[in-house]
C-alpha cells in the first residue's frame, strides 16, 4: 500500500471529487451512499496507517453508516442514482496514490455491502451509543476510535489488509 507522506492532506470535497471523477472515467457507479462509505474508509485507513487525518471533516453515525453532512448535502439531489462527472481535483502525488489504492479495493464493493460492513465496526457502533440501527443519530464518530480500529486492522493483517478487504 502506498502510504501518503504524513504532510500530504486534502479536503473532503477534493477527495469526494476525485472518487466521482475516477468512477466516471472508468464507467463505475457511485451514489451518495457509496461516496460516504469510500470517504470513511479513506479517512480510516489514512488514520490507521499514517496516524493522521487525510482531511479535517468529521463523520456522523447516521442510520446508513458514516456520513459527512455537508458532502451528503452537496450530492443529495442525486438520491441513489449515479453522481455525474466531476473535474479531477489537483491533489499531490502521495494523496492521489493513496486514494487510487483505496479505490482499487473499495469501489468494486456494493454500497449496501459497505453499509453493512460499517455497521459491524466499532467506530460506528460506539458513536451510536446503543441506539437501534434504524434510529436517527448525528453523533460524531471519534477520530481516535477510527485510528484505533484501522490501526489494529493493519497490525492484525499487515499493511496489505486493505488489499484483502
Amino acid at each position: 500500500m502506498a502510504i501518503a507522506n504524513t504532510k500530504d492532506t486534502a479536503t473532503a470535497n477534493q477527495v469526494a471529487e476525485y472518487f466521482i471523477w475516477l468512477c466516471n472515467q472508468s464507467g463505475s457507479f457511485i451514489s451518495n451512499l457509496k461516496l460516504q462509505k469510500i470517504l470513511y474508509y479513506a479517512q480510516g485507513w489514512h488514520l490507521g496507517l499514517c496516524e493522521k487525518k487525510l482531511f479535517n471533516d468529521t463523520f456522523q453515525a447516521w442510520v446508513h453508516g458514516p456520513a459527512i453532512p455537508h458532502i451528503y448535502g452537496k450530492y443529495k439531489k442525486f438520491g441513489y442514482q449515479p453522481i455525474p462527472g466531476a473535474e479531477k481535483p489537483k491533489l499531490n502525488e502521495g494523496v492521489e496514490a493513496f486514494l487510487k489504492e483505496i479505490a482499487d479495493v473499495i469501489l468494486p464493493i456494493d454500497a449496501y455491502e459497505l453499509e453493512l460492513a460499517t455497521h459491524r465496526e466499532p467506530p460506528w457502533i460506539i458513536a451510536r451509543k446503543g441506539l437501534p440501527p434504524d434510529a436517527p443519530c448525528k453523533n460524531e464518530i471519534s477520530e481516535n476510535d477510527m485510528r484505533d480500529y484501522f490501526s489494529a486492522q493493519a497490525k492484525e493483517h499487515g499493511e496489505n489488509k486493505l488489499e484483502k478487504a
